[in-house]
């Protein structure tokens, strides 16, 4: 019998050490298997199970939990079904998109699925641009969202909307049509990417920066759990962080160096 590297308790536990609390929304990047052996645990779909009901135990019935379902579907020339084109973000994603109470925004490249209280506030009526205005992350901030990551960085997809916010030199919106199934209607749309140069891997994304300042400065609460880690930031946090460092180093969130 192989060993055991954590419970469900722990799980709940964990949650709770890093702080969230009754009511939270929370957003969250998972790569569930790095956490080890999960006791009772004996297929993806009850690792999926377990963190899912362990998060509503932690955050409750006023909670809502968001995960990326990012399908690309336009960049790639594929046509977006809401109900069933898969994301690409991982089983835990998909566990959550498939779940009969989640709702799925009509993005056809950053789709976001969610659970809870705010899940339609989260959801409906999507922008064209996803890192614009009313875009998830300015609703998820005016709801004090926290980034509560399961074996990721401190980061996420929030980076590019601050980038945006803060008009980066390297980064720019280019539209894809393309075609989406959206409640048994196919129409064609235009959506947009906040794309970067693809030719100059200095500005690859690189949030190695980000993720050690987060953390030295404590605005990132860490804890362990089984082989893994959760870490938890708020989304206001995280803004105010990236803002104010990329005032003194523009290369801040890329790979390599503009100047």
């Amino acid at each position: 019998m192989s060993k055991v590297d954590y419970t469900y308790q722990d799980i709940v536990n964990s949650l709770t050490e890093i702080g969230l609390e009754k009511g939270d929304s929370i957003f969250s990047h998972a790569n569930l298997g790095f956490f080890g052996k999960l006791e009772h645990g004996n297929d993806k779909n009850s690792y999926c199970k377990a963190f899912k009901e362990a998060i509503f135990d932690v955050i409750g019935s006023e909670g809502t939990l968001v995960v990326p379902t990012f399908s690309y579907s336009y960049c790639w020339n594929n046509i977006y079904n809401k109900l069933e084109t898969p994301g690409t973000c991982g089983i835990f994603s998909e566990y959550i998109r498939k779940n009969s109470n989640s709702l799925r925004s009509d993005d056809p490249n950053f789709s976001y699925t969610a659970i809870g209280k705010n899940a339609e506030y989260f959801t409906k009526n999507c922008p064209k641009n996803p890192f614009g205005k009313d875009s998830f992350w300015e609703r998820f901030l005016s709801k004090n969202g926290i980034i509560c990551n399961l074996n990721f960085d401190a980061a996420a997809t929030l980076t590019h909307y601050v980038e945006r916010e803060i008009d980066v030199s390297y980064r720019y919106d280019k539209p894809f049509k393309g075609k989406s199934m959206i409640d048994g209607k196919l129409t064609e749309q235009i959506f947009y990417h906040y794309v970067r140069n693809d030719d100059n891997p200095n500005v690859y994304p690189d949030f190695t920066k980000f993720d050690k300042k987060a953390k030295e400065t404590g605005l990132a609460r860490v804890t362990n759990l089984g082989r893994g880690q959760i870490v938890s930031i708020t989304v206001k946090k995280s803004i105010e962080l990236i803002k104010k460092e990329k005032i003194n180093n523009s290369n801040f969130l890329i790979k390599g160096s503009l100047d």
